[in-house]
């Protein structure tokens, strides 16, 4: 029978199952036959001992709206935007929990092609310079994310290769470690056929799916329970991880067992986080240390409408 609920999470930030009706259907191929054959069952995550992991996320922001005013062919939008990026580390002996890694960047983007030199801003502030071919203004922030994203990579294979065990929030489509697992917090799809979707609500916290192939991402994939909070509904504090499928099986089910039994312990709480129980306390911590590194909004934003006001390109 189906029931209504009202969402955890704080509407500001959307949903944990974010889709406009009801959960969308994938449209990739999937194959849900790669470790457990149907009827599926929920599978127990195993503490490994891994002694330290490490989350990577990112989190930007646009500091301003820039235009190029050229009378003879129009105005050209761009933006400034900074980003920070880095990994929060938990260790087990001694526990203690770290944020290492961090990097900040700063980009001046425009579109069509066109690019503008900032004037002295003043405060320690610089921005690189970059531009978009297209004269889309769409596609500013789909340039600022990606480059963020790729930063994250970065720091994520560098910490992976040196021997951590790394979680790093979003999909993985450019992370290719061995020791990398991606962690995605909302649901805007289901990647399981109706067949299988029953096994959701069985799950309990420190539980998760059998994995299941994505060919054409090539990816494993599974879905596991922080948490079942009260009055929630089958999919509350479910999150959906992702291993590259190059690790082969057997190396993908040892992590996948061990996110099962690992991330419930980090999960937030509603008091702490208003995306709990997913947005997870190490990342949580991170995004606020991060936030600090950009610097006050209101002061960079001041100095780059003084720096730019009528500035001949």
């Amino acid at each position: 029978m189906a029931r209504l609920y009202v969402e955890e999470w704080s509407p500001e930030y959307g949903a944990s199952v974010d889709t406009d009706e009801s959960l969308a259907p994938s449209e990739g191929e999937v194959d849900v036959t790669v470790e457990q054959a149907s009827p599926w069952h929920p599978v127990d995550g195993v503490d490994d001992g891994f002694p330290a992991i490490a989350f990577v996320d990112g989190i930007r922001r646009v500091d301003a709206r820039l235009t190029i005013d050229d009378p003879a062919v129009g105005p050209t939008p761009g933006i400034c935007g900074s980003f920070a990026a880095g990994a929060a580390v938990w260790r087990r002996e001694p526990l203690a929990t770290d944020v290492e890694a961090v990097r900040v960047q700063r980009l001046a983007i425009f579109t069509g092609g066109a690019t503008a030199e900032l004037p002295e801003l003043g405060y320690g502030l610089s921005y690189e310079i970059e531009s978009v071919a297209e004269s889309d203004p769409g596609l500013l922030i789909s340039h600022f994310h990606t480059q963020m994203r790729r930063t994250e990579a970065e720091i994520a294979l560098e910490l992976a290769r040196s021997g951590y065990f790394v979680v790093a929030d979003g999909p993985i489509s450019e992370l290719a470690a061995e020791s990398v697992v991606g962690y995605i917090k909302s649901h805007r799809v289901s990647y399981l056929p109706q067949d299988v979707m029953p096994i959701m609500a069985r799950l309990e916290p420190g539980q998760r799916t059998p994995l299941f192939g994505m060919p054409s991402y090539k990816r494993y994939s599974w879905y596991q329970r922080l948490s079942r909070p009260a009055g929630g509904h089958s999919w509350s504090g479910v999150v959906r991880c992702e291993a590259p499928q190059s690790l082969g099986l057997e190396r993908a089910v040892v992590l996948a067992n061990r996110t099962a039994a690992l991330l419930p312990r980090f999960r937030s709480e509603p008091h702490i986080d208003p995306r709990a129980p997913q947005n997870l306390v190490p990342i949580g911590a991170l995004e606020r240390q991060l936030r600090a590194r950009l610097g006050d909004r209101d002061l960079i934003y001041r100095a780059l409408r003084a720096a730019t006001m009528g500035v001949p390109v």
